[in-house]
């Protein structure tokens, strides 16, 4: 959701973080094209008695289940249909989204500047807009991010989404409503304003990998294999499982689950085989490219192995960037707006985009720690 806000306020003069874009386009697909796995193999289920689980993450089993809309579904969208047999090996996930403190830890190890923290590149920018986009004023053009207004009162119309993001000069990991705020406090709440990259440059550091789509959805599953949420079907309980919007959006939030906004890790229970938060709470950076087409153009006939997404990024809503997919919705998903609290939903969010409800946690696969060795 998010790459489309922050284009639309880049157009209106509220610009989005633009420093990687079109040009590196090419780049990426080829890089996806190589990484298509196909080949006829026994699947990886249980986990190698050799290697031990990495502390903080849990064992998510090889197992074939059901990819995309499932039957039942009153919110899914076209681009989760059709529904899809997928086969995916075992690998280990993070019980919990990167946290602030993990996150300032990789900071200090290697001095890392994320995006939002950057001078902004006028002439890089450029590239990836309309011909034509005139330059905003340099007041504008300063490093920043998206945050959520939650001081909204009303609404003109729900197609402007303007009216609830406001671009924040200032804004970033350490700084999560602007400049004057802080993460002090705050070591187990998620880290939020990571763009695409920042997210692969502390998957290198820590020796690990961004999930792909489909093993996101295998450890969302947990031990099930084609539930609508990650506690079974029965949405009557959303408010008990996840960090969601209640009440009116976005000008009215009844906080029924305990949290106005973001909430610390492990607020929620944990789904089936102890992993939190994968519905609500922010948002979480896959390795697929966001292409809403793609479902409709793979063979459903035929059970997948190991999918790693669509060989092209394609959006409608923003045909000028290539995306990412990003899954299990955030704290402003509501059933009136975005409906995002399930397995299979899905946003295409931009390589340079960040904001308050979008950040990311990581998998290791048995091949990455072998190398270790």
């Amino acid at each position: 959701m998010i790459s489309k806000h922050a284009l639309g306020f880049f157009l209106s003069f509220i610009l989005s973080i633009g420093l990687s874009g079109c040009k590196n386009e090419s780049k990426i697909q080829n890089n996806n094209n190589d990484r298509t796995v196909k080949e006829e193999r026994e699947l990886l289920v249980e986990k190698p008695a050799d290697i031990e689980t990495p502390e903080g993450m849990v064992w998510v089993k090889g197992k074939s289940f059901l990819q995309g809309a499932k039957e039942g579904d009153p919110y899914a969208m076209p681009r989760e249909k059709p529904g899809h047999n997928v086969k995916v090996d075992g690998f280990f996930m993070d019980v919990t989204e990167v946290t602030n403190k993990q996150f300032k830890a990789f900071v200090d190890a290697t001095n890392y500047i994320t995006v939002a923290e950057r001078p902004i590149d006028w002439e890089v920018m450029k590239n990836e807009l309309p011909e034509g986009t005139k330059k905003p004023h340099d007041s504008v053009l300063q490093p920043g991010s998206l945050i959520f207004n939650k001081n909204i009162k009303k609404v003109a119309t729900m197609g402007n989404y303007s009216q609830w993001w406001t671009w924040k000069i200032g804004a970033n990991w350490k700084h999560p409503e602007g400049p004057k705020t802080t993460i002090e406090g705050k070591d187990e709440y998620p880290v939020v304003h990571i763009a695409y990259e920042d997210a692969l440059a502390y998957c290198k550091w820590a020796n690990r990998s961004l999930p792909s789509e489909a093993q996101w959805e295998s450890a969302a599953q947990g031990t099930s294999t084609q539930d609508i949420y990650t506690w079974g079907n029965d949405p009557e309980v959303l408010n008990e499982k996840a960090n969601t919007w209640q009440g009116i959006f976005p000008v009215k939030n009844e906080s029924k689950d305990g949290f106005e906004l973001i909430a610390p890790v492990k607020s929620y229970p944990a789904n089936s085989i102890g992993i939190y938060d994968m519905l609500g709470n922010v948002w979480e950076l896959t390795s697929d490219l966001f292409n809403v087409n793609y479902y409709n153009e793979i063979d459903v006939s035929k059970e997948m192995i190991n999918p790693t997404g669509a060989t092209k990024s394609y959006s409608p809503d923003n045909p000028y960037q290539v995306e990412h997919v990003i899954k299990g919705g955030s704290y402003l998903c509501n059933a009136s707006y975005c409906a995002s609290f399930r397995i299979s939903a899905k946003m295409g969010t931009s390589l340079d985009s960040a904001s308050d409800h979008t950040g990311f946690r990581t998998i290791a696969t048995v091949e990455q720690l072998k190398k270790l060795d």
